[in-house]
């Protein structure tokens, strides 16, 4: 037993402490360091032990008697000590019923509950979409009360067990050979009632609190994506898990991009000189401006690519390419030089199609 802290140190109580606050501070300590609230916390966790190892004894008046005349050694020599971790969570539930009021023959719904999950929408620009992005969201909540650490209850108080269901949650009705339960309506299916409800939740254990919340989108999430934030939604029943947040993604249109998947799609405007004679331009991407060769001769709705210049993989490894249509435009307000060129040009094209089709029909 050497290296074992007091018990009443443990809890911050003395020897002549009653049970009523030694329920109080346990309640407290449980609330603060229970697991399922300090995830990947191995210090909080060995906390919550020492506590709940010290709640067990001290609450035992055989076994506080022995540890008051022995300590830690009479409690092992005797067998009436702790056995160990596994045996204080295999017993949790009766001492969280002892602790928090709960009956004996409560219904599940009174166990232990994992929280309500949340949902947020986001709107974000189309190239935040594509490269990533860090950011924050508000978001009002329900918290746990800090004042009572969720427990609904006025300090050094504790609930007690409802007198109209016996703690069981429950109502029995004897109807002809049938017996009829439903929902306690005093404690609404808690099987205990508050009697000195906290003055700052008014007895719910939770408050609603404004909060900003980190939130990574990682790069190539498309519009309708989703997101989980895992411990970030509503606070658990009875020490229960906190739900999770789903944040949902809605990506704006873009003024020259549209994305087919990986694909980034974009049409860019030619003269019908530069589609005849060829040319070397410059065009838009994700990651500025690119150089890319009209070849001659290029007709309408032809399609050029650019490897690798499209949207990054979610799932990794490769990235897609960007997509080129060409559109070739008509001049328009033409002045008399321009029209004249173009009549000659015209000219030329009608003498050479006159050559070949009657080179056809020779």
């Amino acid at each position: 037993m050497e290296g074992k802290r007091d018990y009443y140190e443990v809890l911050g109580v003395t020897k002549i402490t009653g049970e009523v606050e030694i329920k109080s501070k346990y309640r407290k300590l449980a609330f603060k360091y229970h697991p399922d609230r300090n995830q990947n916390d191995d210090e909080a966790t060995e906390k919550f032990k020492e506590a709940t190892e010290a709640y067990e004894i001290l609450c035992d008046s055989e076994k506080r008697n022995i540890y008051d005349q022995y300590g830690h050694r009479g409690l092992e020599e005797s067998g009436t000590g702790n056995s160990g971790f596994n045996d204080i969570f295999s017993g949790f539930g009766d001492i969280f019923e002892d602790v928090f009021g709960f009956g004996g023959k409560r219904s599940s719904r009174n166990r232990v509950r994992k929280g309500a999950d949340l949902r947020y929408d986001i709107v974000i620009e189309f190239i935040d979409a594509v490269f990533g992005i860090e950011t924050e969201i508000n978001l009002e909540k329900s918290v746990f009360c800090k004042k009572c650490d969720g427990s609904g209850c006025e300090s050094d108080t504790t609930p007690e067990k409802c007198i109209h269901c016996h703690g069981t949650g429950q109502i029995s009705r004897s109807q002809g050979f049938f017996t009829v339960r439903s929902t306690c309506p005093s404690c609404q299916g808690t099987g205990q009632i508050i009697t000195h409800p906290c003055t700052e939740c008014n007895g719910s254990g939770n408050v609603i609190e404004k909060k900003k919340v980190s939130l990574k989108i990682p790069a190539g999430v498309d519009d309708g994506s989703r997101l989980r934030l895992t411990n970030e939604g509503e606070p658990g029943e009875r020490g229960g898990p906190p739900g999770d947040l789903y944040v949902f993604i809605r990506v704006k249109k873009h003024k020259i991009f549209q994305r087919n998947d990986t694909d980034i799609i974009c049409t860019i405007p030619i003269s019908f000189i530069q589609a005849a004679i060829g040319d070397n331009i410059k065009v838009p991407t994700l990651k500025g401006e690119e150089k890319l060769k009209i070849p001659k001769g290029t007709q309408y709705g032809d399609i050029f690519k650019l490897k690798g210049k499209g949207v990054p993989s979610l799932r990794g490894g490769y990235t897609g390419d960007q997509i080129i249509q060409v559109d070739i435009k008509t001049p328009v307000n033409l002045n008399k030089k321009q029209e004249d060129l173009l009549k000659k040009f015209s000219k030329i094209e009608n003498e050479k199609f006159s050559t070949k089709f009657k080179k056809i029909f020779k």
